[in-house]
């Protein structure tokens, strides 16, 4: 008796697990399943209903475009210059979602086919979809060295994609002997953009071709526009100054309210300025109307409410415009 009792005492005793944990697991262990069953019917439903059509090849040039223009961007050099861009005709034929993303709504359409600007025939012409599409900022800067020239330097750009000028509507007259006179009179013609210098100071600036007015032939015109103001009359600075309403002095400086120093500072200035572009026609389509090709812009920079001096923001890139009668 007393061996058994010595044994029952070293024995260990099993464990029984209690009947609400027991149900707890199982439950569990259903809902598990559950849920997998569930990841099952979804990753079903979902291969059935993928399409298997072929993609048509606009639309693999398309993502194409929106790869090169975030690598373009990484790269400091402007997506429109590096992205395959399409025609009028397959960017039409797009879908919202398809567009989306892929940088193609800050991009102008190109001209496959036709001729060189010489083949547009005498008349007057309403500019239609015209388009702006930039592919380099540079700024004009002194030089380092005291009998060195200013020269335009590359920036980085600061901007997201939505600094395309684009449907912009105007005239377009050709003469009998070849002249060209353009003038632009409306639709999306500005846009804000900022960029950055080497040496980390970032320049503003209104993009923009405002009231162009341009003359040349079919292969080459230009001629000046307005560039309005960065900022308008009523915007307030830190210190609630403006050009139309707010205070007409620092009100935290009353003893230099008429400092000259602080003249420029106290009296905002939206007056617009001028610029001037040129615009080279490489392709015209007879058959569409479609025209496309090359421009080169200079317009100064915001002045910041007439506190500082311009800067000379010199554009490059490509255009498109519709001719019709």
């Amino acid at each position: 008796a007393v061996a058994m009792e010595a044994d029952h005492r070293t024995r260990p005793t099993a464990f029984t697990v209690p009947r609400k944990f027991k149900m707890a697991a199982i439950s569990a262990s259903m809902s598990l399943s559950a849920v997998a069953k569930a990841k099952t019917v979804r990753a079903s439903k979902r291969t059935a209903v993928k399409c298997s059509a072929a993609k048509p090849a606009f639309v693999e040039k398309v993502e194409k475009a929106g790869k090169a223009a975030l690598s373009g961007l990484a790269a400091l050099t402007l997506a429109a210059g590096s992205a395959q861009a399409v025609t009028y005709d397959e960017l039409q034929g797009l879908t919202y979602l398809q567009v989306k993303g892929t940088g193609l709504a800050n991009t102008c359409p190109v001209v496959d086919t036709g001729a060189s600007g010489s083949s547009i025939k005498g008349g007057e012409y309403d500019l239609e979809k015209f388009c702006m599409e930039p592919t380099s900022f540079t700024v004009k800067e002194e030089s380092s060295f005291k009998a060195g020239e200013s020269e335009f330097v590359k920036t980085k750009l600061m901007t997201r994609l939505t600094y395309t000028l684009d449907g912009m509507t105007g005239s377009f007259k050709v003469g009998s002997d070849g002249s060209v006179a353009v003038q632009e009179r409306d639709g999306l013609d500005y846009a804000p953009v900022t960029v950055q210098l080497p040496g980390g100071e970032r320049v503003p600036f209104l993009f923009t071709l405002k009231e162009f007015t341009g003359k040349g032939n079919t292969s080459q015109f230009g001629g000046d526009f307005v560039v309005p103001s960065y900022r308008g009359s009523s915007f307030l600075d830190p210190k609630g100054r403006g050009g139309s309403t707010g205070y007409d002095n620092a009100v935290a400086l009353p003893a230099k309210s008429d400092a000259d120093e602080l003249l420029k500072e106290n009296n905002k200035n939206v007056a617009a300025l001028k610029g001037s572009a040129v615009f080279n026609v490489a392709k015209y389509d007879e058959v569409t109307g479609e025209i496309a090709g090359v421009f080169e812009s200079i317009q100064p920079s915001d002045t910041d409410l007439g506190s500082k001096a311009p800067k000379d923001v010199k554009i490059t890139g490509l255009w498109y415009a519709q001719l019709a009668k």
